[in-house]
């Protein structure tokens, strides 16, 4: 068995014919590819258990670590549309659609479960978009300097705060 340490996920992909997931990772000095076969996946299956089966799969858990359960979902779900006769582009569209936040929705009004998928939507994205300290351009403390162009309005409550102290 592998440990997760020598194995470093870099691309993920899909083959429709068998269904499977590819993975290209690095080990140690050297890039790698493994073909796992989607067991008994067909275009009604639910793609949220057939990522969690195969990201728990003792033959592939430790190659699997580095990969998001959601990131198997969005693979899955390509393969079931393949499966139910769409084309990649028409799969990728769909995905797509799905995985974009309107701004201007009211997600007061969504159900626990479409309210919990938006937030692990946008949580992604922060994940994506995050600086962390070992980037190359990671800056530790920015000052920004905001024009003034217009005059700035007081407000009630901010004033009447600085009174009282």
């Amino acid at each position: 068995a592998r440990t997760a340490m020598t194995c470093i996920a870099k691309k993920c992909g899909v083959r429709f014919q068998p269904p499977s997931v590819i993975l290209i990772y690095q080990e140690k000095d050297k890039t790698r590819r493994r073909v796992m076969p989607v067991r008994n996946f067909s275009q009604f299956s639910d793609c949220g258990i057939a990522a969690e089966q195969l990201k728990n799969n003792p033959r592939h858990k430790a190659y699997l670590e580095g990969v998001s359960l959601r990131q198997l979902e969005k693979l899955c779900r390509l393969l079931k549309g393949h499966l139910g006769g769409e084309s990649l582009a028409e799969s990728l569209g769909k995905l797509q659609q799905e995985e974009t936040i309107d701004p201007e929705e009211d997600m007061n009004k969504l159900d626990d479960e479409e309210l919990a998928k938006r937030k692990s939507i946008m949580d992604e994205l922060f994940e994506k978009n995050r600086k962390k300290k070992d980037d190359p351009d990671f800056i530790y403390d920015i000052e920004v300097e905001f024009p003034q162009d217009e005059q700035l309005e007081s407000c009630g409550w901010d004033a009447e705060s600085c009174e009282e102290v």
